[in-house]
């Protein structure tokens, strides 16, 4: 998946999982209208995760040699694009850092507490979600409004902390989601062991594209990256998103939205 789609699609996972609007909505983990929409921007952010492994990704370009010199170690640690970094190890892994940064916190006497940790990964997460949806023309502006979102979490909201982990979690997992509908696949469940089919299985139609020569595990609905059919996926989701957002907003200034107040409900 394109850079775009992945910011997309984590956006309205965090969508579907925590808000509150009626039927298209899981609402598996209700939150506020305030920890939904600050809580899309970070997972957005989060499903560009994966792809740290990759010297071209967005990451790469967030800041001047030190992106570089991130993914490039990423890569090199993980074996590559679209192996470790795209694995259930690198899922655990980034849960519990996000877990960790939430215990970074600094009692003070002028503002309270103040969620540091996670506030300094929400700004990167929304600075990187930003640029990949093209919301912004440039890095600094990205950072502006990342650090503007990290500090209302981390000094004016520091309870919205508690999401945090589950929507870098989300996030890196919808990622993972994407590139397994696509041609190019996962390295599977159980990386760095990567089980390659028999021999006499690689001519079988269908089953030599969900389980490839190379042990890579897909379900090639979207095709090749940056197809057609990601685009309409990524249009769709684009929709979904805004019609969460509005429904939220509505939410946030007290507007009664819900179904149940409509003559038809």
């Amino acid at each position: 998946m394109m850079g775009i789609t992945h910011a997309t699609s984590g956006a309205a996972a965090w969508i579907a999982v925590t808000g509150a609007m009626p039927m298209v909505t899981l609402g598996a983990y209700p939150l506020d209208p305030v920890g939904v929409l600050a809580g899309a921007a970070v997972c957005a952010g989060a499903a560009l995760l994966p792809d740290a492994d990759h010297h071209s990704a967005t990451i790469a370009h967030s800041v001047p040699v030190l992106g570089r010199v991130v993914t490039g170690t990423v890569g090199l640690l993980s074996g590559g694009h679209r192996q470790g970094a795209h694995s259930a190890v690198a899922v655990a892994v980034v849960a519990v850092a996000a877990w960790a940064l939430t215990l970074l916190v600094i009692a003070t006497e002028e503002v309270g507490t103040v969620a540091v940790g996670a506030g300094v990964g929400t700004a990167m997460l929304t600075c990187f979600g930003l640029k990949a949806r093209d919301y912004v023309r440039t890095w600094a502006a990205a950072w502006g409004l990342g650090a503007l979102l990290g500090l209302f979490v981390a000094v004016i909201a520091p309870e919205q902390v508690a999401w945090f982990p589950l929507a870098v979690t989300v996030g890196f997992v919808a990622h993972l989601a994407g590139d397994f509908l696509t041609t190019g696949g996962l390295p599977g469940l159980f990386w760095p062991w990567v089980p390659r089919p028999p021999e006499v299985l690689h001519p079988v139609p269908v089953l030599n594209r969900i389980w490839m020569p190379n042990g890579y595990v897909a379900l090639p609905l979207l095709g090749d990256t940056g197809s057609l059919r990601e685009a309409a996926l990524g249009a769709v989701l684009g929709l979904y998103c805004v019609a969460g957002f509005a429904y939220e907003g509505m939410r946030m200034v007290g507007l009664d939205a819900r179904l149940d107040a409509l003559p038809f409900g």
